[in-house]
């Protein structure tokens, strides 16, 4: 279904170094990128334009952007966040997506990775001793920094710093104009090389899915559409809020599996029982 024709990568910061690797090894893919197009009208990191939709219809969007300009039929795009990890209290997390739009035979599939393997902060500075410091725990330079006047001002941003004397610089210039700099992380994938191996791996996820067809119509993308609770406990054998199974669906012909135990177990941990551990 994929093998010799041309994959769009929907991206304005490089993402195609990792994504497209993956692509052209695994299904023999021509992965090329585009600039008649400018996906940060969606929303940026850096602050200027918020993303006004949540992640999937914010890929979908991309996706019918790049499209749209190029007359691509085969697009992918990525989307991420960063705060508070959903599960690990105070935690942070770098939360990225993966969609593939293929046009021509009209499916969409969908990859995410969540990971604490983040470099996300920022920080109000007030000398050039509190800007080394910040600096160094981001990992800069190899990490790219933004400062400006506020967190939530974005007038005079400078972004992209990846040089000591472009950070000194800037803080200088911010410093004596407003009286206090904002630093952050540039979270951008083209300066952000922790980020761009998280979308990486989000990738990885997004070819498992599309190599994995339905047993019944062979359209990639039969994935996981409902996971069902309800594994017993091994103490009292009353069911946990673990899970018990998952049902593949396929979005085309609507075949749908269910494979009990996904995790391995057939029971769980007391621990986790509401029961014996209310």
């Amino acid at each position: 279904m994929f093998t010799g024709r041309s994959l769009l990568i929907a991206t304005k910061h490089r993402k195609e170094t990792v994504i497209a690797p993956l692509f052209e090894r695994k299904f023999g893919l021509h992965c090329f990128t585009s600039d008649v197009f400018d996906t940060d009208t969606l929303g940026t990191f850096t602050g200027e334009i918020a993303r006004k939709k949540n992640v999937l219809e914010t890929l979908r969007d991309k996706c019918h952007m790049a499209a749209q300009a190029t007359t691509a039929d085969l697009v992918v795009a990525s989307e991420g966040s960063f705060g508070a990890h959903p599960t690990i209290f105070m935690a942070h997390a770098d939360d990225e997506w993966v969609m593939l739009k293929d046009y021509r035979n009209d499916i969409e599939i969908v990859a995410r990775e969540i990971s604490t393997d983040t470099n996300f902060y920022g920080e109000l500075i007030s000398s050039k001793t509190a800007l080394e410091a910040f600096a160094e725990r981001v990992q800069f330079p190899s990490h790219g920094i933004i400062l400006k006047p506020s967190e939530t001002n974005c007038h005079s941003i400078i972004k992209g710093i990846t040089s000591h004397s472009e950070l000194i610089a800037g803080f200088k210039k911010l410093h004596s104009e407003y009286g206090s700099v904002y630093a952050e992380t540039d979270m951008r994938a083209l300066y952000n090389p922790t980020r761009m191996k998280v979308i990486e791996k989000a990738t990885e996820k997004l070819i498992a899915k599309i190599k994995n067809h339905c047993p019944q119509c062979h359209t990639p993308g039969f994935d996981i559409g409902e996971v069902k609770p309800g594994l017993p406990c091994e103490m009292c054998g009353s069911p946990t809020r673990s899970t018990l199974s998952v049902v593949y669906q396929c979005k085309s012909c609507q075949h749908e599996e269910e494979k009990k135990y996904p995790r391995g177990i057939r029971f769980e941990d007391p621990m986790y029982c509401d029961y014996c551990n209310p």
